[in-house]
């Protein structure tokens, strides 16, 4: 038998643990909706931009704007303004879909959300994941989330269209309950993108002393409230720009008709 001092080191081994975990509750309920949640807005997406009902005025789908080809409705284009010409063809919300798309795709909330129930890396807490190795974001293609802080001011483009979408709508129909639904979207969109890690750090993450900054710090404080949020406005703007999309396009194809759409 072996006999240790008080002073001698101990060895310790990590405990071997052959069950994937030793929780009891229902753990994989929350990667599950994530994943029904996710796939649904993707397969939505997918529909969306190939669907050509896109436009009603004053409403104009969220997934389609901005509009700037010469193929789009009569009076959707973004000021009337065509930039790409009648070269293109294709369905105009694939403009503009790497924009949203990939701030939403980097966004450090949703890498965690789809991380998790896309790949299991991991599924969740005190759940062994079924990867051999783990690399983190240092190699291709993760490495590419790191472009997100320029995401980021593409996503800034697009919450103030979607902005100057809603407040159009507002103008030239007040009543009807489209332009409040566009609104709201817009909103939550703003919000949803003031709220991201970037921007905080945009904002006033290098400085070092915020006595100096008295705007960039009051500033700060804003945009640290609402990073504080950051998870169910990534949630609700989601819903939002899927919900408001979707209607505007049953306003357009008919489906949706009374006097207050």
């Amino acid at each position: 038998m072996t006999q240790t001092t008080p002073d001698a080191p101990v060895r310790r081994q990590r405990a071997q643990i052959k069950v994937r975990t030793l929780r009891t509750d229902r753990w994989w309920i929350a990667p599950l909706l994530t994943f029904l949640a996710l796939t649904a807005f993707l397969v939505y997406g997918v529909w969306a931009i190939l669907d050509g009902s896109y436009f009603i005025d004053p409403y104009i789908a969220p997934f389609s704007s901005p509009c700037l080809s010469t193929s789009c409705v009569e009076g959707a284009r973004l000021f009337g303004w065509a930039p790409i010409g009648d070269w293109y063809t294709l369905p105009p919300g694939l403009l503009i879909l790497g924009l949203p798309g990939g701030f939403r795709l980097t966004c450090y909330y949703y890498r965690k959300s789809y991380y998790r129930s896309f790949w299991l890396s991991p599924p969740a807490c005190a759940v062994q994941e079924p990867h051999g190795k783990y690399t983190g974001e240092t190699r291709f293609p993760l490495i590419m989330q790191n472009i997100h802080r320029y995401f980021f001011y593409a996503a800034i483009l697009i919450g103030a269209i979607l902005s100057y979408d809603a407040i159009l709508a507002m103008v030239h129909k007040p009543q009807g309950l489209g332009s409040w639904i566009l609104l709201v979207n817009a909103v939550l969109i703003v919000a949803y993108t003031l709220s991201c890690h970037s921007c905080r750090h945009i904002t006033a993450g290098r400085l070092n002393h915020f006595s100096k900054h008295p705007l960039r710090y009051k500033a700060w404080t804003f945009v640290s409230k609402l990073n504080a949020k950051h998870q169910p406005l990534a949630w609700a703007s989601m819903f939002s720009v899927m919900g408001a999309d979707l209607y505007v396009r049953l306003v357009a194809k008919g489906i949706i008709a009374f006097p207050f759409a």
